[in-house]
């Protein structure tokens, strides 16, 4: 780890020209124009950069520069819910319709809490291009009510931008502010963070990343467009600064502004949620915040993707270290794992990138109990046997994959060109039939509706 005193600048400067000779390299090999990261440890902050903001534009990623940070978007959205509980004007365990006045009458019957920590049995949401024109109480009225539900609220876990949509219609209906507005007085500028937002005009003199899709295939990387839809702005819009994840990690753990959050919603907030189990997505959830058991310490963080890019905070509550990371393309994520062994080895802070590797599980032979189509609002997922007799999924009729389901119910996704298995998530059982009932798939829980 970093020393707790400020080491000698000869030092600091051979460690930051070593981490930004490994960033550059990863990012070269995954083909990601430009990279942040900033790591807080000891009492200092290093902070390195690499690459272009885009690959047209050839300008240089600066440490400023805001990238879209996605769902880690979320994370700022609990956060302000979380100011608005200190001061009172929200209890966490107040019903959701209380606040939202667009689901006083057919909304699910979840609290405030349960929408913060996803479970509150909502679906994940429509894709932004189906609501691009509609306004957040149009959104609620229509995909979130109490028939869309995907399980009680309470009783386990599905990731629902839904949630963050009401989150934020809370936070509107409170204040008297837009979501974006509140946001910028109430949070941001106490942090110190220059707002940008997806869907808004660039903040003056803050230079801002273009997200990128990378073709492994034939090599060529190319910016793409962002297509968040104005109402899902709680859930994803943000653009942010490696620096700036830093800022609101160290918050958190009280080494930011007064206040911000109150130490005993900081707590709140990290503390897992019983009964949630996120799956593949980390080892256990908080109110806005994703958890990660590493040895004998669980710390917090979220992940996020724009379109085109890849975001990463994580805290640790024991040491006080916290790490930012941005890219700016999809393939971002697959670096992210691999530089968190770079930082293990350039400088001691040892990072889980996700959650703990499961123990493989003895295969299940194949029996129809897993088969059915299975929905989350709009997604259907659609689970069969396939021509070789094992299980295949397909996703709103795309072409199916090849699944592998275990004794405990856990399930892996085949990659059908290398046969390489990655975890996808688990079949659900009904407590009381014992029957499969429902599956999670990168944390979203899906209902059986049908068998096929």
């Amino acid at each position: 780890m970093l020393r707790p005193t400020p080491a000698p600048s000869v030092e600091r400067s051979k460690i930051r020209r070593v981490l930004e000779d490994r960033l550059t390299a990863l990012a070269r090999a995954h083909q990601v124009p430009g990279v942040q990261l900033a790591v807080h440890s000891g009492g200092m902050t290093l902070a390195v950069e690499t690459g272009v903001l885009d690959v047209e534009t050839g300008e240089p990623f600066t440490a400023e520069a805001a990238v879209p940070i996605g769902s880690v978007t979320k994370a700022y959205t609990a956060t302000l819910v979380a100011l608005l509980v200190a001061d009172g004007d929200v209890e966490l365990d107040d019903p959701l319709g209380e606040h939202v006045p667009e689901l006083r009458r057919a909304g699910p019957p979840c609290t405030v809490r349960q929408v913060l920590s996803h479970t509150a049995g909502l679906p994940s949401g429509p894709d932004s291009d189906q609501v691009a024109s509609v306004t957040s109480a149009r959104y609620l009225l229509d995909h979130c009510t109490d028939r869309s539900l995907v399980m009680p609220p309470g009783t386990d876990f599905s990731y629902s931008n839904a949630g963050y949509v009401a989150a934020g219609r809370l936070i509107e209906t409170v204040t008297g502010m837009s979501w974006q507005e509140a946001m910028r007085s109430v949070l941001l500028d106490p942090l110190g963070t220059v707002p940008s937002f997806i869907g808004t005009a660039a903040a003056p003199h803050r230079p801002t990343a273009r997200g990128h899709s990378a073709n492994t295939a034939t090599g060529r990387t190319i910016p793409v467009r962002q297509n968040l839809a104005p109402a899902e702005a709680a859930a994803g819009a943000l653009r942010a600064s490696a620096l700036d994840l830093v800022a609101l990690g160290r918050a958190h753990l009280g080494d930011g502004p007064r206040g911000v959050p109150p130490h005993e919603f900081a707590e709140e907030m990290r503390r897992p949620v019983p009964g949630a189990d996120p799956g593949v997505l980390a080892d256990g959830w908080g109110l806005g915040w994703a958890l990660f058991r590493h040895g004998e310490t669980l710390w917090f963080g979220h992940d996020g993707n724009a379109q085109g890019t890849a975001c990463s905070l994580r805290a640790d509550p024991a040491t006080g270290v916290v790490v930012g990371f941005t890219a700016n393309a999809g393939s971002g994520t697959e670096l992210w794992n691999e530089l968190t062994d770079v930082l293990g080895e350039v400088i001691g802070v040892r990072v889980p990138a996700g959650p703990t590797p499961r123990h493989l599980a003895t295969p299940m032979a194949v029996t129809s109990q897993c088969t059915g189509i299975y929905l989350n609002g709009d997604i259907e997922y659609q689970v069969t046997i396939g021509d070789g007799g094992g299980l295949a999924l397909s996703v709103d009729g795309d072409l199916p994959a090849p699944l592998v389901c275990h004794e405990d119910l856990t399930c892996d996704l085949v990659d059908p060109s290398s046969g390489r298995r990655i975890p996808g998530g688990r079949f659900v059982r009904d407590p009381r039939t014992g029957a499969v009932d429902r599956i999670q798939l990168s944390g979203r829980m899906a209902r059986k509706s049908a068998l096929v």
